[in-house]
């Protein structure tokens, strides 16, 4: 289940991405060597293609730890002291997380409810683009719930890391 969630999420990463450079590139060309690939909106579109890529690349980076944290004061602390200070930084994330969904929910459903629209020609529904908050929030609060369950519940101390495979 954890391997097909985390390909799902890279994929749709690479495609939002290639996405962003493919309109990023025809505005390119079309400013500076044919007008005919231009598109008026493509600079909002790369923003709102960009932005979600960001949102659910957070949560890849817990499950790789690469959310900023200070490794080296962790890596001083014995093995049973680097599992609980982990521990403790799940929980905080954890609230965060909570928090934010709770933020971004509450943006995109004002939103919605309101029909706001960007104020270009494309008239972009701002809910969908508001929701990638909330869904960057809930993935990165999921996955820091299963390492702190994982830290509690499966630490091996004696290689100081969680015992699982492919969290």
């Amino acid at each position: 289940m954890m391997k097909i969630w985390n390909r799902l999420e890279l994929l749709l990463i690479g495609v939002l991405g290639a996405a962003a450079l493919t309109v990023g590139t025809a505005q390119v060309i079309g400013r500076y060597v044919n007008k005919n690939f231009a598109f008026i909106n493509g600079e909002e579109v790369v923003v709102y293609l960009t932005v979600w890529a960001v949102f659910l690349a957070s949560s890849q980076l817990v499950r790789t730890d690469g959310h900023v944290r200070p490794d080296v004061v962790l890596r001083l602390l014995p093995p049973q002291g680097q599992r609980w200070v982990e521990a403790f930084n799940c929980c905080v994330a954890i609230l965060f997380c909570g928090g934010l969904a709770y933020c971004g929910f509450q943006v995109a459903d004002v939103a919605r409810s309101l029909d706001e629209r960007s104020i270009t020609g494309l008239e972009f529904p701002m809910w969908i683009y508001y929701s990638a908050i909330l869904t960057g929030a809930v993935l990165m609060l999921l996955r820091y719930v299963i390492k702190l369950y994982l830290l509690v519940f499966r630490f091996d101390p004696a290689t100081m890391v969680i015992a699982v495979h492919d969290h």
